[in-house]
């Protein structure tokens, strides 16, 4: 008989990944006093201390398939991350869920289920705290039309210059024209799944995501390996999108498209809600223009006006700008990655782009592209292939 292996944190991650389905709000408020061991162990023999989670788990306990799920990820050449991995985006989650959490958000109801971090993500391709550093959200129809095509390259080919990630769920319609056109412009791109890792949906994609990984982006899920794509799953799906981004862009929406679940969680999460609108001729767009009649989303024409109300967002941050002991005349007009950068460049001696970004924790190109805007403000200054912060105290 196939036991419950406990040797290693990784076996109780994979085993909790496989036999509770997050979100699970219960399992979350576990993790804050039990360690993963503990609480895998509690699942196995149904123990009465984890309360809820005993019933919630009991159909599934004895699903053993830790050799397998971790084989399973390995071929594909993927891993499972959790809290406390160095790439784990605990920014964004924490802001994102913790806006939800402090009832800031005019939600549905049944959202409160699901308002929750995932208790941990398959990954395949760059570190995701990096890749979703400076982030959007690029969604839409399945059933796209050429005005969708061109919108959706419009969007993506003027925001990918500004080292802003391309975020989408890999479906087809806009979701693939936002992943394709990031690539053909040279950007970074992250596909976030609703299935397992090993599963690629749909399977007309499966060079589409590996052309991704290569490229610098990524592929991540909650959901365990060999996990199919199902309808909730998306709905699940589609809060982490939103929790990934400072905003998401709805381009071609129907009255009752998929795509609008996306923009729920961008409100509910504290993001930007946008929409592009589209021809009155059809019912192609009538979502989007609903949403821009009923005042919850921003009408954006261009990626400069999306650029505009998202950098808006990163460079207000009251109790950072609280602390800052730097001249307020120009740091304090810094957005949030801008001031990771300023304040990772040393002052009494130079350091190359690299380990700027190392320090910083962003990408080497989104580093290289803030550093260039830093010198034109006259804060940072190049000195051959070094960089060093100027003293502006």
């Amino acid at each position: 008989m196939t036991e419950l292996k406990l040797d290693t944190p990784l076996q109780a991650w994979v085993y909790l990944n496989r036999v509770v389905e997050g979100p699970s709000r219960t399992l979350a408020a576990l993790l804050q006093d039990y360690t993963p061991e503990h609480i895998a162990h509690g699942i196995y023999h149904q123990a009465d201390w984890l309360g809820a989670l005993r019933d919630e788990t009991s159909a599934r306990r004895d699903w053993l398939r830790q050799d397998e799920d971790i084989a399973a990820a390995e071929k594909v050449g993927a891993r499972l991350i959790t809290p406390e991995s160095p790439e784990w985006p605990a920014a964004q989650f924490n802001s994102a869920f913790g806006f939800y959490a402090a009832g800031l958000a005019d939600a549905p109801a049944d959202f409160d289920k699901a308002a929750v971090a995932p208790h941990c993500l398959w990954v395949r391709g760059a570190p995701v705290g990096e890749v979703v550093s400076q982030a959007v959200a690029v969604v839409g129809t399945r059933a796209i039309t050429r005005y969708g095509f061109d919108a959706t390259r419009l969007m993506v080919s003027g925001l990918v210059p500004h080292q802003w990630t391309i975020v989408s769920g890999g479906a087809m319609g806009v979701d693939t024209v936002a992943h394709e056109q990031a690539l053909e412009h040279g950007g970074i791109t992250a596909v976030v799944a609703a299935c397992g890792i090993d599963e690629p949906y749909p399977a007309r994609n499966a060079k589409l995501y590996e052309r991704i990984v290569d490229r610098g982006g990524t592929i991540l899920t909650e959901f365990a390996p060999g996990s199919k794509p199902q309808r909730h799953r998306f709905l699940t799906r589609n809060r982490l999108v939103a929790a990934l981004t400072s905003g998401a862009v709805c381009i071609e929406a129907a009255f009752r498209s998929g795509a609008l679940n996306t923009l729920n969680w961008t409100e509910a999460l504290g993001r930007v809600a946008m929409v592009v609108p589209g021809p009155i001729t059809g019912p192609g767009s009538v979502g989007c223009h609903k949403r821009i009649q009923e005042h919850r989303a921003q009408l954006v024409m261009s990626p400069d006006g999306v650029r505009e109300l998202l950098e808006q967002v990163g460079a207000v941050d009251e109790e950072a700008q609280l602390e800052l002991v730097y001249a307020p005349s120009k740091t304090q007009r810094l957005s949030r990655n801008e001031l990771q950068v300023f304040g990772s460049t040393p002052v009494d001696e130079t350091a190359s782009a690299q380990d700027i970004a190392r320090e910083a924790g962003l990408r080497l190109p989104l580093t290289i592209h803030l550093l260039v805007t830093l010198e034109k403000q006259g804060l940072v200054v190049r000195r051959g292939g070094q960089w060093q912060r100027l003293d502006v105290d």
